[in-house]
């Protein structure tokens, strides 16, 4: 595989980092745009991507504002922007879709976001000048209920004292404290990504993975989450477009799978015509990082080629 790293110009001029992979057989099949989870960054699906490039695909993943090599300084993690963060974040992803389709005319684009980045593929399927050929949602979830609405009071009133970009161990820990707690005893404080415990220590080890998100992220977060999970969002998806949610069923994000379950009920009622859902048996929230993720590329691979057409 070839490794390709630059950089555009996002919705506010903020420079956002990007790998392109590609195959040593051209032409490729189609484009993949990966989008990365929360508190993470795009180096972590080199594997990934190196063997959807042994299929014929080229692969693009960026570092979203806030993450990874687009954050220019430590201050910068976990933060989205002082004003309309979310809509920033989407605004920047469009930006590289257009930058695939220009350096790829007439290929087929095919989204794949992991957790939040799901969130942001859920967002950019509903908007009327996003056009992709399928999308893939690893790790999503529904509407997450009061527990948002908390969140974002008390996101919103820490902010007006402590400013959007401060960061505070008591909201991150009302929001994603809870995940470890179904591994018991626990060995790290993300024994919920994945059963490999390699994959684990890498992460933990990784300064830029899992850190304490800003308070402004939180309150973007919320909003976002509360765009994807509306009527209007499920309304506003394509109902031609190919859509394939997996995840694990023992990923606390999404309740053991509870939530991608609604994801896709909401999709079916909202009258998607192709779509696909699958959990896999044990597995925890990284699904592209587990003991099997093997099987998890293939199926992801196997769907892919047969919506192509």
């Amino acid at each position: 595989m070839n490794e390709i790293q630059f950089t555009f110009k996002g919705a506010d001029e903020l420079e956002i980092f990007v790998r392109k992979w590609t195959p040593e057989n051209l032409p490729a099949k189609a484009a993949i745009l990966i989008a990365h989870g929360m508190g993470e960054h795009s180096e972590r699906y080199r594997h990934f991507a190196g063997f959807l490039n042994q299929n014929n695909f080229i692969v693009y993943a960026n570092d979203h504002r806030g993450h990874g090599n687009s954050a220019k300084t430590n201050e910068q993690l976990g933060f989205f922007s002082q004003k309309n963060g979310w809509t920033k974040l989407i605004e920047d992803s469009k930006i590289l879709l257009n930058i695939i389709s220009a350096e790829n005319p007439g290929l087929p684009v095919v989204l794949l976001g992991h957790s939040m980045g799901s969130f942001i593929v859920r967002n950019l399927i509903s908007l009327p000048d996003v056009k992709v050929k399928a999308a893939v949602l690893s790790g999503t979830t529904g509407d997450p209920g009061p527990i948002a609405i908390l969140g974002k009071w008390i996101g919103a009133t820490l902010a007006a004292f402590q400013g959007k970009q401060a960061k505070n161990n008591f909201l991150h820990q009302t929001g994603f404290g809870k995940f470890n707690q179904q591994y018991k005893p626990p060995r790290t404080e993300f024994d919920w990504l994945s059963r490999d415990n390699d994959i684990v220590d890498k992460y933990v080890a990784d300064p830029k993975c899992g850190m304490v998100m800003s308070i402004g992220f939180m309150l973007d977060l919320t909003q976002g989450l509360s765009y994807i999970n509306s009527a209007i969002a499920f309304a506003n998806t394509p109902k031609e477009l190919p859509l394939f949610l997996c995840a694990g069923d023992k990923d606390p994000v999404s309740a053991n799978g509870k939530g991608v379950t609604e994801v896709f009920d909401n999709y079916s009622k909202a009258r998607i015509k192709n779509i696909k859902i699958k959990l896999y048996p044990e597995a925890r929230h990284e699904i592209l990082n587990e003991i099997n993720k093997q099987e998890v590329y293939q199926d992801i691979v196997n769907w892919i080629n047969d919506n192509l057409h």
